[in-house]
């Protein structure tokens, strides 16, 4: 069952019936027979305020619905994410063990050589996993790996500038998520336009201040036109044919929920969008 298409069909039948009885209100105060008539107004009044009073039930649990499901399919996602991830740390333990095995035969062989150039062809695999770990927060760590690895399949440098654990993070990590998830594969969209482009790159930086947790995703891909900045977080705003046009519009949602503010800049081959979270905030869900 497709609740999206569920929760838009409720809302358009619940606002023709709504739009039904003022019609048929309006119709009775301007062509029923005076005798009689304040009767009929008062019945069909108290009908329209019944219809109208069930179509906003009707329309708010349509609306929560879709919200669960939508969480609902982040949370599985996080929890994909999470789960590659620990299957990658197995995978990389086993191989670890390995390595090292490979290292003490060669240093037992005398072949110290040899073991240092062992040790540097698999050093970058490790450093690549270790510098997915440095947050806080399991499933940011998680989106981080699998986005690497999405980046890296599609010829992308992901570069992590991670100077803070993000501890005490306000926002809910799968929500964190879906920021961070959104405004890396806008990123990876806008450098796909770009295909000529030999060094195609993602800087994604995560820090903190005294009062705020900041995140910043840029890349170096095509610019976007000044006159489109002040556009891009609107709902349903895309410049591709097959886009929606809700991804960046769910990112400004989620950071102003919890007190904060996210901006673009862009010029020639540097687009970056910068967003902070207040540390103390009283969130709009509260």
């Amino acid at each position: 069952m497709n609740v999206k298409k569920a929760a838009r069909f409720t809302v358009a039948i619940n606002a023709m019936q709504v739009a039904a009885m003022i019609a048929v209100l309006v119709y009775t105060v301007l062509h029923a027979p005076t005798e009689g008539r304040h009767i009929e107004i008062a019945a069909i009044a108290v009908a329209l305020l019944i219809v109208t009073w069930g179509a906003i039930l009707d329309i708010r649990e349509a609306l929560n619905a879709d919200r669960i499901v939508e969480q609902t399919r982040m949370l599985e996602e996080a929890n994909r994410q999470l789960e590659a991830l620990n299957i990658t740390l197995r995978k990389q333990r086993h191989d670890f063990m390995n390595h090292l095995q490979v290292v003490f035969s060669l240093l037992e062989l005398g072949d110290s050589d040899e073991a240092m150039k062992y040790v540097e062809s698999v050093y970058g695999d490790i450093k690549r996993t270790g510098s997915a770990l440095k947050t806080a927060i399991p499933a940011v760590n998680a989106l981080i790996a699998a986005k690497r690895q999405d980046c890296e399949a599609q010829g992308i440098a992901l570069a992590l500038h991670i100077s803070s654990p993000w501890q005490g993070l306000p926002v809910p990590g799968w929500e964190m998520c879906r920021v961070l998830g959104n405004l890396i594969d806008n990123a990876r969209e806008a450098l796909s336009e770009d295909p000529e482009r030999p060094d195609k790159r993602i800087d994604l930086t995560i820090d903190e201040t005294p009062g705020a947790f900041l995140f910043r995703v840029g890349n170096n891909g095509p610019a976007i036109p000044p006159q489109l900045h002040g556009r891009i977080f609107q709902l349903g705003f895309t410049t591709k044919s097959d886009g929606h046009g809700s991804g960046l519009s769910i990112v400004e949602d989620i950071v102003r929920d919890y007190g904060g503010e996210i901006s673009v800049t862009s010029e020639r081959d540097c687009t970056v969008f910068s967003g902070s979270i207040p540390k103390q905030v009283k969130t709009a869900q509260s």
